[in-house]
Formats: C-alpha cells, sequence, structure tokens
C-alpha cells in the first residue's frame, strides 16, 4: 500500500486523533450499507487536519486498496497506479485498465480509498471513479481531499449523486494535542498550561501542533528540562504557520 503523509505517527506508534475514529465509521458505513445505496464517501477539508493520516489507517484496517494522486495524474496514470496497487499488470488500453481494476474489486471485496482527489476532479478525471463504482457493482470507495472539494464535484452531477455521505475533517481538539504529545514528545513532559497554548496557536491543524511539540521538546533536552511549562517556554517560540515579518529598517 502507498502510504500518505501520516503526520499523527511516528516511528511505527501512532495516535488515536478525532478524524481517525470519523474516518474509520464512514468507510465502515460504506462497506455495510445496502446494495441498492451508492457507496461512495468523501472525507474533505482544510490541509494539515490529518485527512491522509486517517486514510491510511482506514487502509490498513479494512486492507483496502491506497492511491495517493499526484498533481500530473490522468484517468491512465490514475488506473495504472491501482492496477500497480493491486499488483496486477496492466494492460495497454485504458478501457482495459478500467476493466482488470473493476473486476478486482468485485473479486476481492475490498474497499478503494483514493487521497488528494481534488487533481482528478481538476483534470475532469473524475468519472473513472465512478465506472469503477459501478462496474465493480457498488464497491466502497473513500475520496479525500481539500475543503472545496464538494463544491467542485456539484458540476459532475452523476457523481455527486451516487456520494452516500459528506463528512468535513474536524479539527484536533485539546485531547487529540495531549495525544499527539504523548506520542512525540518522549523526551520531555510537556504541561497543562503549555499544551493548551499549543492547541490554541495550532488553531486545530495537526501539521501545526505537532511542529511546535517538536519546538518544546527540543527545548527542553537543550534546557535541560524533565518537564516544560508556558512560563518555562514563554511566548515567543510558537509556529504559526505565517512567514515572520520583515523588520522595519
Amino acid at each position: 500500500m502507498q502510504q500518505g503523509n501520516s503526520i499523527a505517527s511516528h516511528d511505527g506508534a501512532t495516535a488515536a486523533i478525532s478524524n481517525v475514529a470519523q474516518v474509520m465509521r464512514a468507510l465502515d458505513r460504506a462497506i455495510t450499507a445496502p446494495n441498492h445505496l451508492p457507496k461512495i464517501v468523501v472525507h474533505n477539508g482544510p490541509s494539515g487536519y490529518g485527512k491522509s493520516f486517517g486514510a491510511t489507517r482506514a487502509a490498513n484496517h479494512y486492507r483496502a486498496y491506497y492511491v495517493e494522486v499526484k498533481s500530473t495524474w490522468t484517468s491512465k496514470a490514475l488506473l495504472i497506479a491501482i492496477l500497480k496497487e493491486m499488483q496486477i499488470k496492466p494492460a495497454k488500453t485504458i478501457y482495459e485498465m478500467g476493466d482488470q481494476a473493476a473486476e478486482q474489486l468485485a473479486l476481492s471485496g475490498r474497499p478503494l480509498i483514493v487521497d488528494e482527489f481534488d487533481f482528478l476532479v481538476d483534470r475532469s478525471a473524475v468519472e473513472v471513479i465512478r465506472d469503477l463504482h459501478e462496474a465493480a457493482g457498488g464497491v466502497p470507495i473513500l475520496l479525500v481531499g481539500e475543503e472545496h472539494l464538494e463544491k467542485k464535484l456539484r458540476q459532475w452531477e452523476r457523481f455527486h449523486n451516487r456520494v452516500l455521505e459528506w463528512f468535513p475533517a474536524l479539527p484536533a481538539t485539546a485531547d487529540d494535542t495531549r495525544k499527539l504529545a504523548d506520542l512525540y514528545c518522549r523526551r520531555v513532559e510537556v504541561a497543562e498550561d503549555l499544551l493548551a497554548a499549543i492547541h490554541q496557536v495550532g488553531r486545530g491543524i495537526v501539521r501545526r501542533i505537532v511542529v511546535n511539540l517538536e519546538r518544546v521538546q527540543e527545548f527542553g533536552v537543550t534546557h535541560g528540562f524533565e518537564r516544560v511549562t508556558l512560563k518555562d517556554y514563554g511566548n515567543d517560540g510558537f509556529y504559526t504557520g505565517e512567514a515572520p515579518r520583515r523588520l522595519a529598517a
């Protein structure tokens, strides 16, 4: 399985943040939905919320086929990547490759997860997924993309109508921040007041929280702290995602 950018994993361990449970529930609903219902679910939200991590966790749990779309991919490139994930040698034509992928999905009963799905929408290649869904007899499919994905898909009415459920990514909670600290800050303890500040400045974005936790750990190790409080760390070292302002001459 091709791995996405798993920002909530470290040295083989993982943090069970909120979006992971949400992705698992949504894919489970697609898998268990009655046959007369569509089985496409869409997970979308801002960058950095941990969507790809949840998708890869779901792929491992359900033995799903997982592909992460690249910006240059065409319909043909997508089918080649799916067949590669299935360990199947691609046929010569797009039509034949589609049949190969659909047949394997139907025979295996395994879901398909497509990450960075926005790129396919932008390149007008979304119908490939609808074709696979139909040809494989309503195979469960999880699509992952950015926050405006639902709006982008409205222009593809036949596709949009086959979505069983849309579920937006959730911002990281204070509890998620604690779980991420337990995962990443193994060399120092992060005090509750500092965790609260990290959660606030991170604004729910997992990547920013992880960056700040790493900075706190580096600070603690460098200065010999076993436990770092907000008073110890101060307010100047937080990463906000914004570029530093240019100082006046």
